[in-house]
């Protein structure tokens, strides 16, 4: 191999292994029976917490948040949900939808109150019009995940008032 060979040269010689579903299979089997999901999101079963959740957008990045961070949230059922976390920078995550907090099949579980609030939720997926239109009204779907990164408040109040005004008081 030569010095002048990049990682996108390497990825595209190798790979990743497409969508969920590779992940999902190298698994270990007690994560398995730990770890629920649904087409919107992923989540731990019983009374175990995560440290961190995981945006996953459709064009196959992501980006992870420490709990820790997470401050205020709100939920509008017209407008989405709004996540504030506060690290080195002040970042708002706007995650619109339909059905953001419906239990699942289960029942324990939704991606609100026993899902975000009690940390066990471990990844929120942006959905294909396909697989929303699957759920339908089943279940929670994800249109949408919106990262932004402030530095001012003035600055944050502006995006908010643009991509999610009413979440504005």
């Amino acid at each position: 191999m030569t010095d002048d060979v990049t990682h996108q040269d390497r990825l595209q010689q190798n790979p990743p292994p497409g969508g969920l579903s590779a992940y999902l299979k190298s698994k270990e089997p007690q994560a398995e029976e730990t770890e629920g999901s649904c087409k919107a999101f992923g989540y731990l079963r019983g009374r175990d917490s995560v440290t961190s959740v995981e945006f996953r957008f459709l064009d196959g990045n992501s980006t992870w948040f420490p709990y820790g961070w997470m401050g205020n949230w709100q939920y509008n059922p017209s407008e989405g949900l709004m996540l504030k976390f506060s690290g080195d920078l002040v970042y708002l995550v706007l995650i619109k939808g339909s059905n953001l907090d419906k239990p699942l099949n289960e029942g324990a579980i939704n991606l609100t109150h026993a899902g975000l609030q009690r940390h066990r939720v471990l990844f929120v997926r942006e959905m294909t019009k396909e697989e929303i239109r699957q759920v339908g009204e089943t279940g929670p779907t994800i249109d949408s995940i919106k990262v932004a990164e402030f530095e001012s408040h003035a600055a944050l109040k502006e995006w908010v008032g643009t991509h999610a005004p009413a979440f504005l008081r």
